[in-house]
């Protein structure tokens, strides 16, 4: 029998939120990444964090509205939504690198972007489709609390589940020459960074970078990237 390598960290992570949050989380935080991208903005920066997040995310949830039917109709939409939103404002390399931590040193240029594309297109395919369920009232942003002249900055929200409860979720983002870039999500205190880290790092260990990269193209390929809470999630809403 082949073994199977499922994000067993990640699991927690959206097993405790509707899987849709991680992707969310992520497009919505990259709204921030349009504060203070240069002097063109000037006027902009003037803005805190959490205003321009909320700008810029009603931007995207009043897309989703006037094209929810279309997205469900056409997954390829979905993913122009998503790359449209977010790619140009995440910051891949860099959480790719976190990602891989001590193994990033030792991947050749080709397997670096390999395992890039591959890693975001896998989380574009495990959530892109629970994110046209995701509706603007499930949405709070909180007072931005950090200085606008540092370097990092954690902007804080909250999502509501169908239940009613809330869960905090924090986008991390850091300053680039390209302007804010976001590149981290923790929800209900657990990085999502972090999560497949762990991950990674055991499965790369046994089997080696390359073999990772394969089984991640593969599954992407086949439509079949395995989802971190076993499609319990989706059912569910967070409410088990």
């Amino acid at each position: 029998m082949r073994t199977r390598y499922p994000p067993v960290s990640a699991r927690s992570l959206t097993r405790a939120a509707h899987p849709a949050l991680v992707l969310v989380a992520a497009v919505l935080a990259m709204a921030v990444a349009l504060c203070v991208p240069g002097a063109a903005r000037a006027a902009e920066s003037e803005l805190a964090p959490d205003q321009l997040i909320s700008q810029v995310a009603d931007e995207l949830l009043k897309d989703l509205d006037r094209n929810r039917e279309e997205y469900r109709k056409n997954p390829r939409k979905t993913r122009e939504l998503v790359d449209r939103y977010l790619l140009p404002h995440f910051d891949t390399q860099y959480a790719a690198q976190l990602v891989l931590a001590r193994h990033w040193r030792d991947a050749t240029p080709e397997q670096r972007k390999r395992f890039i594309d591959a890693f975001y297109n896998s989380l574009l395919q495990n959530y892109g489709e629970a994110l046209l369920e995701f509706t603007p009232d499930r949405l709070r942003i909180l007072p931005y609390r950090g200085d606008p002249q540092a370097d990092r900055a954690t902007v804080r929200t909250e999502i509501r589940r169908n239940d009613g409860s809330r869960v905090p979720v924090n986008y991390s983002l850091r300053r680039t020459a390209d302007g804010w870039k976001a590149y981290d999500v923790t929800i209900e205190g657990i990085s999502y960074l972090k999560s497949y880290r762990t991950d990674f790092n055991s499965e790369i260990q046994q089997r080696g970078l390359d073999a990772v990269i394969q089984r991640l193209e593969s599954q992407v390929a086949a439509g079949k990237a395995p989802d971190p809470t076993g499609g319990a999630g989706q059912a569910s809403d967070g409410n088990s």
